[in-house]
């Protein structure tokens, strides 16, 4: 897209013009320079990209692109990435701009949208451009508040979509946080948009001090008490006492080391550690100690990082136990209002299911949680509490430092090492800036604080590194999807369409990296070749020998995984076939050995089957899917009593000796387990390569061993360094690589023409569906999976194409909840293995695998079942749940699109309309 010539790039900010004065003249207050610069760039004609400290103001920029489009009659969309911050501004412009000119879209949400000033999700936006919507006619502005979202790696693609898509008339305004690349972005910004400015702000519109609390003291971070005024390094040096008291701890913890490690010695150390001890430092705040001292130094309202949704729920029940109260009598009456009106149309029960009584009681205490976990209503009503500052402490997950306008006087860090789904590692400088930037609210505070407390082995010179630095770079998760691309060339054609996304901001940033990713692949060339020296055998071409011995080796691994997966479902489908008196294998574990069935475990839950037996040892156990890393072996059959009584010594009695007397009569000799066999096919090249390495002059050496080290170091930085190359090709047009990539899947799937120039019928259909297993459900919907189930089955079985297990969330049944279910997801598993062969074939990246551990709670919410016995038996929280559902019934609107006129269509409806009950038509309401 060509840069417009009249409007040059990076310039000084122009004079302001009348529209400016006009607009400014509004505040109570003088506009910043920055705010002053952005605004005058828009005047001009310029788009503009303006990075900015969280709280500083930036959004009065997006809201004078709102002001200039009603002073000059065009339209302007205002786009958040979620929908509570559309919720937000679609409330802050409205009252600022009137109702009558303001609108809201969110997908589930409708208002006054041809209004000329709409605010919505950027995928709402997103899928308007794709569709060629009418409403884009006479748009001028687009803001795009909250653009670093774009570093999203589930979500981020639709801002370059949007940024791409545009039409080059419209102006686009992007607010950003602080990011330590704007310069680069914004390089892209006008290569792609054309006459695009920079406006950067590093100084916070409320200074920043940084602290240490330890034991009931709070310390400054820096010797010289300066605050951070600005987001660059703020230099100075640490707190000689806090580096007293690390050593000071040290040497107590070294000293106790020494000291002989009885029971209650080990108690004494704990204590002392947690700040609870006799003896040695008290450093580490209790929770309520550390509320306390806040507001005893008046830092309240404040905002309690804990990156844990358990831990922030244990705070606050920690907190209501210790009796901490924050809040007066008119306040506590104004909360009670809040959480009632928060609540309006959901059920006693349910309120009883979401333990509605703890919140409200902590709540009107002036104490909250705020996390994903919650029900969005819960949040929703915490966010009103906050900002009307009815609420003085929100214990929250890292979730909150982006996007909700929630700023406190204190920002508290509990920990400075975080799970970050994988490992636990350290909060970095850039993640530190970002939390910390909710301190100090503007026009309120005359200073924010950061507060960070004392843990085990903690070292300032590491928290004032993090305060220090600012590194939070922009980087782009920018990759080309099925419904992108049919949408891509439906609107543009193919060709057009690969030449706008090699336009994109991945493909910016991947011709930077191109030349160190070279360099290091040459270090290792040069590395491989020494190790190939070092492994050479005089008897023969001993790197002919490792590579016979690595692909053996990477055969039967693949075999291994293989096989171990297919066991697992084999396992799960013998534990359902077993009946009383079955003689079973136990083939590991503690109870290995032989068993008799007495109760097969089935029950209403077939997804967790759990026998109950007796082992050879007459005990009584309960067994589990853990238990059979293999399929049980049926070896023979009993008869167990009708009325048998595990409790009762006769009865254990009478069934072990029967059951010994049967044992003896069997080949107990025959194994408990049924052998994995190996693929045929796989087998018999791994026999022919065994035979290859026997028959190699080296398997004979005698220093075979040695060589082989060599050589293995050799074969690790040969599969490293093919990866460095990939990634060098990859990042070669690497965007535009794989949407030929991802044509070919379609044009071989018929979803574009042969040629890929066209977008077919079924190509259409794939258009309306925006699910992460795109082509999957498409392919589906085009193999009649769905047409044979009634709405609350098609929202189970369609539940395992938008659900993805996290760690302490629902469990993963093995089963789906019915048999027509069953045999859809069975079809739709074939499927997704049919569309990941082709996917190998095109080299490209594959997609997750359907999940079904969801589907049972959406059956079951879908045929009425009350919300506790749900969360009960699925232990996801609320918020989850909620989330959750809502992404069903989003997959369900979908299918509904695409699927035409057919009874699948009419089900997908239905399936909304029983869904859209209860907490989750709540959540809808609140949006509304």
């Amino acid at each position: 897209m060509a840069r417009r010539p009249d409007v040059p790039t990076n310039r000084p900010a122009p004079e302001p013009g009348p529209a400016f004065a006009e607009f400014a003249a509004a505040f109570p207050f003088a506009l910043d320079d920055y705010q002053r610069d952005g605004c005058a760039h828009i005047e001009a004609g310029s788009g503009v990209l303006v990075a900015a400290p969280t709280g500083a103001g930036k959004t009065v920029v997006g809201e004078f692109a709102v002001f200039l489009a009603l002073r000059e009659g065009r339209k302007c969309f205002y786009t958040t990435p979620i929908k509570a911050l559309s919720n937000q501004k679609y409330h802050d412009l409205a009252e600022r701009f009137g109702t009558h000119r303001v609108g809201l879209l969110t997908g589930d949400t409708s208002i006054n949208s041809d209004a000329p000033v709409v605010v919505m999700t950027t995928e709402v936006l997103r899928n308007m451009i794709y569709a060629g919507s009418s409403t884009l006619r006479g748009l001028g502005y687009v803001v795009m508040d909250e653009v670093h979202y774009l570093a999203d790696r589930f979500r981020g693609a639709v801002w370059e979509e949007v940024i791409i898509g545009l039409a080059p008339s419209v102006q686009l305004v992007s607010l950003s946080a602080t990011v330590s690349n704007a310069e680069e972005f914004g390089d892209w910004l006008d290569e792609v948009r054309g006459g695009v400015e920079v406006v950067l702000s590093e100084r916070r519109p409320v200074p920043l001090f940084q602290h240490v609390m330890a034991g009931r003291r709070i310390y400054d971070l820096f010797e010289d008490e300066a605050p951070t005024a600005s987001e660059l390094p703020v230099g100075g040096e640490v707190n000689p006492e806090l580096i007293r008291l690390a050593k000071e701890e040290s040497r107590f913890v070294r000293d106790d080391s020494r000291r002989p490690r009885g029971r209650g010695m080990r108690d004494r150390i704990e204590r002392n550690a947690a700040g609870r001890g006799d003896r040695g430092p008290n450093l580490i705040p209790r929770r309520d100690g550390a509320i306390e001292k806040l507001d005893a130094e008046g830092l309240l309202p404040a905002i309690y990082f804990i990156f844990s949704r358990a831990g922030c729920d244990q705070a606050v029940g920690q907190l209501l136990r210790s009796g901490v109260r924050l809040t007066t009598a008119a306040e506590r009456t104004e909360l009670d209002a809040l959480a009632s009106s928060a609540t309006t149309g959901l059920s006693r029960d349910d309120l009883e299911a979401l333990d509605y009584a703890t919140f409200a009681e902590a709540l009107r205490r002036g104490i909250a949680a705020h996390h994903a976990g919650m029900l969005p209503a819960f949040k929703e009503c915490v966010e009103a509490a906050f900002v009307r500052g009815l609420v003085e402490v929100v214990f929250a997950t890292e979730t909150l430092a982006l996007g909700i306008n929630m700023p406190a006087r204190s920002v508290v860090l509990e920990k400075l090492v975080k799970y970050n789904g994988e490992a636990h590692v350290d909060v970095t400088p850039g993640e530190y800036t970002q939390l910390t930037g909710r301190a100090g609210r503007r026009g309120i505070d005359v200073e924010g604080h950061a507060v960070v407390l004392w843990q085990r082995n903690f070292d300032p010179r590491f928290v004032a590194g993090l305060a220090s630095r600012r590194t939070y770079p922009l980087r782009s998760s920018f990759s080309p999807t099925y419904n992108m691309a049919v949408n891509m060339v439906g609107r543009v054609g193919r060709e057009k369409a690969r030449g706008l996304l090699e336009q994109s901001f991945a493909q910016f940033q991947s011709d930077k990296s191109v030349v160190g990713l070279a360099r290091a692949a040459a270090r290792n060339t040069e590395k491989i070749a020494q190790l190939w020296a070092d492994a050479a055998c005089d008897r023969g071409d001993f790197v002919e020998y490792a590579r016979l011995r690595a692909e053996i080796s990477r055969l039967e691994a693949e075999a291994a995984k293989s096989r171990k997966a297919d066991r697992r479902a084999e396992s799960s489908s013998g534990l359902l076939e077993l009946t009383p008196g079955d003689i079973i294998g136990v083939p590991s574990g503690r109870h290995e050995g032989w068993a008799v069935v007495i109760d097969p475990g089935v029950g209403r839950d077939r997804a967790n089957p759990s026998p109950l037996v007796m082992t050879e040892q007459r005990q009584i156990k309960k067994l589990s899917l853990a238990d059979f890393p293999s399929p049980p072996v049926v070896a023979g059959r009993m008869r167990v009593p009708k009325h048998f009584d595990g409790a009762s010594p006769k009865d254990r009695r009478n069934l072990a000796a029967a059951f010994h007397t049967k044992l003896r009569g069997l080949d107990t000799r025959q194994s408990r387990y049924q052998p994995a066999a190996m693929d045929a096919e796989i087998a018999d090249e791994v026999a022919r390569l065994r035979d290859a390495l026997r028959a190699h002059p080296c398997h004979g050496c005698p220093d075979r061993e040695a060589h082989a080290r060599a050589a293995e170091k050799a074969l690790r930085l040969e599969k490293d360094t093919e990866g460095l190359r990939a990634q060098t090709e990859r990042r070669t047009n690497t965007i535009a690589t794989r949407f030929d990539k991802v044509c070919a899947v379609l044009s071989a799937l018929g979803y574009l023409s042969e040629d890929g120039a066209k977008v077919t019928e079924a190509g259409r259909m794939l258009a309306r569906i925006y699910s992460e297993l795109d082509l999957v459900t498409a392919e589906a919907i085009r193999a009649g999976v769905f047409d044979e189930l009634d709405a609350a089955e098609l929202a189970a079985v369609l539940s395992s194409l938008t659900y993805e297990s996290r760690g302490g969330g629902a469990s993963r049944p093995s089963r789906m909840p019915t048999r027509s279910t069953e045999i859809a997801q069975t079809m739709v598993r074939r499927i997704w293995r049919e569309v990941r062969l082709l996917e190998r074939d095109h080299k490209l990246d594959q997609g997750r695998d359907p999940d079904i551990g969801f589907a049972e709670a959406t059956y079951r919410w879908a045929n009425g079942v009350a919300l506790s016995e749900i969360l009960d038996e699925t232990e996801l929280t609320a918020g989850d749940f909620v989330r959750w559902m809502r992404m069903v019934i989003d997959l369900l609107g979908q299918v509904a699109d695409a699927a035409g006129d057919t009874v699948v269509r009419d089900n997908a409806r239905e399936a909304v309309d029983r869904l859209r009950r209860g907490v989750v038509d709540a959540a809808y309401l609140e949006d509304d």
